[in-house]
């Protein structure tokens, strides 16, 4: 059996999820892009391949279990991508949320059958189908929980508007002791405006510091007030490119010990200057597809 536990973004990571690489399919046709940042380097040609992929999260589940990280894999499913394991599911204290995705990623949810399999049904969810949510949007933070959102009546023309106020509204059914916070973020067909998801501009690190990108958010006084709650000598704030090339989408296996691209120069040197052991690893084709460490995981445990 697996007892669920996840109440922050940080604590010491005991079970995970990592999505797989392996037989991921062929480089899409540009119709078939699921963000800007894909399309962008199917058209260039620069789309990263399987093998390359592989390495790279191979490489990262070493780092795991290095850590004494319990790691399951999906089952592999011929020709589907099944990289970003946080986009189908998540979890908060006790209870694993299964989330309404682009219809085409639904069975990505069958691949992990023989992890769900392991916790007792009743602290599985499905929200109903108005409800859209996805991992990368939803930031279980102490007290709070942090989502991010879009609620502007052209929702529906962005397929990088993942998660809706339905979502926002039955968080805070699920879990009325805690707070729940949104945030509106930017949607782009720029892939260096998008906001994708709330960790591809935000994502707190330690037991009180956060990486920021004030241009993620579409409503000011949001960002500000991550800024205040954080405090701005805790923050490192990111610029656009860096947004674009994914700094804020590291992953925390313990308040001291944080995994990230190794050319996030900047970010890594602020790391290690904080105090924290930065476990550096090679993660640049996967940020390709507009995603990277924290979108590749689904934590269960964390103590």
């Amino acid at each position: 059996m697996l007892y669920l536990n996840v109440t922050d973004e940080t604590s010491v990571l005991k079970a995970v999820v990592l999505g797989t690489a392996k037989s991921c399919g062929p480089t899409p046709m540009p119709e078939e892009a699921y963000d800007p940042k894909s399309l962008e380097h199917i058209l260039a040609g620069t789309y990263p391949i399987e093998k390359d992929m592989i390495v790279e999260m191979d490489g990262f589940a070493k780092v795991l279990k290095k850590h004494n990280v319990t790691v399951y894999r999906p089952e592999v499913i011929k020709d589907c991508n099944q990289i970003f394991s946080r986009d189908i599911a998540f979890v908060i204290e006790d209870k694993l949320i299964l989330a309404n995705i682009l219809p085409d990623r639904e069975k990505e949810i069958d691949a992990i059958l023989h992890v769900l399999d392991k916790i007792p049904e009743k602290n599985i969810l499905r929200p109903p189908e108005e409800v859209h949510v996805e991992g990368g949007d939803v930031m279980p933070w102490n007290d709070y929980i942090f989502i991010g959102t879009y609620t502007a009546d052209d929702y529906s023309d962005h397929i990088t508007a993942r998660t809706n106020k339905a979502a926002v509204d039955f968080m805070r059914e699920q879990f009325p002791n805690k707070k729940i916070k949104s945030f509106e973020l930017r949607k782009s067909k720029n892939a260096r405006e998008n906001a994708l998801h709330l960790d591809c501009c935000f994502q707190p690190v330690g037991k009180g510091k956060a990486i920021l990108h004030k241009n993620g958010f579409l409503i000011e006084e949001e960002y500000f007030w991550l800024v205040d709650y954080f405090g701005k000598e805790n923050i490192f704030d990111i610029t656009a490119e860096e947004m674009y090339q994914m700094f804020s989408n590291v992953f925390s296996i313990s308040p001291e010990v944080i995994v990230s691209e190794k050319s996030f120069v900047r970010l890594n040197d602020w790391l290690k200057d904080q105090g924290f052991i930065v476990e550096e690893i090679t993660y640049s084709e996967i940020a390709k597809q507009e995603g990277l460490l924290r979108c590749s995981t689904l934590p269960l445990i964390r103590k």
